[in-house]
C-alpha cells in the first residue's frame, strides 16, 4: 500500500534586506511539483471566490483551450429545437432535433430525453454524452452503461446526447459533422483549434440550451455524465459551461481525471503522448507539443476538476483500471480541494488522504464526491447505484 499525500508548497520567509524571491507557484502532490491552481499567472496569491471567478478562472480556461483541448467551437448563429413526444414504456419520450447554423451552413443532431411518470418535475437529470451510440428509443433496452428504467425509477430524468452527431470518433472524418459548419472543409484546423473531445463538449452545451427550455425539468438540477473518453468531454463541458450543476467524469483517464505529470504513474497509465499517438484528432495539435515534455505543460488536470467550483464534481474510479492511472484520478481529486475550500466547501468525503480507499463506499463532500470501484475500465449498475443514491444535487 502506498500512501498519496498533498502538501502545498510554501515559499520560505526572506531577511528584510533581502529582494523577495517570486511566490512560489506550484503545489506538491505525492512528492512531485504541480501547478498551483491558487496562484495567478503573475504569481499573485488567489484567496477569495472572487479572484477565483473574475482572475484564476479564466487564465486557466485560456490554458486549457490553448494547450489541451483547443479552442471551443463558438455558439451557432441559430438554433431550433424540434421535439417529438411519446410514451413508452410507461415513459414519456422525448426526441429532440436540434438544428444549428454556422457560417458554412446548417446541420442537426438528436437528443433523446426519458421522463418518469410522477407528479411534479424529476429529482435532476442526468444528461450523458454517448459516443457508443448505445442509447435508443426503447427504454426496455436498459444496460448498466445506461440503465434508463433504473434511472427513472429512482426518480430521474435521462436525457442522452449521441456524440457521433457532433463528432465522429475518426481521425479521418471527425470534421465532417458540425465542426465544418465553423471552419471551411478544404481548409486545415488551426494548430489550436478543438477536435472531437471539444466538439463533443460543446454538444452537451448545445443539449443544455434546449434543457433550459423544457418545463418538465428543473434546469438547475442537471448532471452532466460521460464515460471514458465521453468522460473527458463531460468534465470539458463542466468546466467550461456553469449551467451544469454537477460533472461527472467517469474513469476519465488521461486528459480527464488523470494528472498528466504522472506518466504512465507505475502501473501502465495513458501518458499524453501515447493517447496522442493513438487518438489524433481528440484534442488541439498544440497538445501533443508536450507529448514528451508534460513538466513544461502550464496545467494539469487537478486544475481542471477545480473549474467545476463550487459546482458538485464527481470522481469515478476503477481498482484494476490501470489505463485510466485511478490513483492519479485520485491524488487530482484531493488536489482539486483548496479551490473548493474558497466557497467552504474544501471536505473531499474522504477519511484520509492515503491510497487506496474503501472500494465500493460513494465518499460525499458538500460539493465533491468520489468512489473507487472494485474491477475494471467500465460504466456499471454499481456505478448508478452510486451516483441514484448519492443526492448528487443538494450541498
Amino acid at each position: 500500500m502506498t500512501c498519496a499525500l498533498l502538501v502545498l508548497a510554501m515559499g520560505a520567509l526572506l531577511p528584510e534586506t533581502a529582494f523577495a524571491a517570486p511566490a512560489a507557484r506550484t503545489v506538491t502532490i505525492d512528492g512531485q511539483e504541480y501547478p498551483d491552481p491558487l496562484r495567478d499567472d503573475d504569481g499573485s496569491a488567489v484567496t477569495t471566490p472572487a479572484q477565483w471567478e473574475t482572475t484564476r478562472r479564466p487564465e486557466l480556461l485560456a490554458a486549457f483551450r490553448e494547450n489541451v483541448y483547443g479552442q471551443s467551437l463558438p455558439a451557432p448563429t441559430a438554433q431550433t429545437f424540434d421535439v417529438a413526444s411519446s410514451e413508452v414504456a410507461g415513459l414519456t419520450r422525448k426526441v429532440v432535433t436540434i438544428t444549428v447554423t454556422g457560417p458554412q451552413g446548417t446541420r442537426s443532431f438528436d437528443v433523446r430525453l426519458f421522463l418518469p411518470k410522477a407528479e411534479g418535475t424529476p429529482r435532476g437529470t442526468f444528461l450523458m454524452i454517448d459516443h457508443r451510440g448505445e442509447v435508443g428509443d426503447d427504454p426496455d433496452r436498459s444496460s448498466g452503461y445506461a440503465p434508463i428504467s433504473r434511472i427513472t425509477e429512482a426518480g430521474y430524468a435521462f436525457a442522452v446526447l449521441d456524440a457521433r452527431g457532433i463528432a465522429l470518433d475518426d481521425r479521418d472524418e471527425y470534421r465532417s459533422r458540425m465542426i465544418d459548419l465553423f471552419h471551411p472543409a478544404d481548409q486545415e484546423l488551426p494548430d489550436d483549434a478543438g477536435r472531437t473531445i471539444s466538439a463533443w463538449a460543446w454538444g452537451a452545451s448545445r443539449a443544455m440550451d434546449y434543457l433550459q427550455t423544457d418545463p418538465d425539468i428543473d434546469p438547475a438540477k442537471v448532471a452532466v455524465i460521460g464515460h471514458s473518453r465521453s468522460g473527458k468531454a463531460a468534465l470539458w463541458a463542466g468546466a467550461q459551461d456553469t449551467r451544469f450543476a454537477v460533472v461527472i467524469p467517469h474513469n476519465a483517464g488521461s486528459t480527464g481525471t488523470k494528472l498528466a505529470r504522472r506518466g504512465e504513474g507505475g502501473g501502465g497509465g495513458e501518458t499524453v503522448a501515447r493517447i496522442n499517438g493513438s487518438f489524433p484528432h481528440w484534442f488541439a495539435q498544440t497538445y501533443k507539443a508536450f507529448d514528451d515534455r508534460v513538466d513544461e505543460l502550464p496545467v494539469d488536470q487537478h486544475e481542471l476538476l477545480a473549474l467545476v467550483a463550487p459546482r458538485r464534481v464527481v470522481v469515478a474510479s476503477a481498482t484494476e483500471d490501470a489505463n485510466a492511472d485511478p490513483e492519479g484520478e485520485f491524488l487530482a481529486y484531493g488536489a482539486a480541494a483548496p479551490v473548493y475550500a474558497l466557497y467552504g466547501l474544501g471536505d473531499t468525503g474522504l477519511p484520509s488522504a492515503a491510497w487506496p480507499p474503501a472500494t465500493g463506499t460513494g465518499f460525499r463532500g458538500p460539493a465533491m464526491s468520489y468512489h473507487l470501484r472494485a474491477g475494471g475500465h467500465g460504466l456499471t449498475a454499481a456505478d448508478w447505484d452510486l451516483y441514484l443514491t448519492g443526492d448528487l444535487f443538494s450541498r
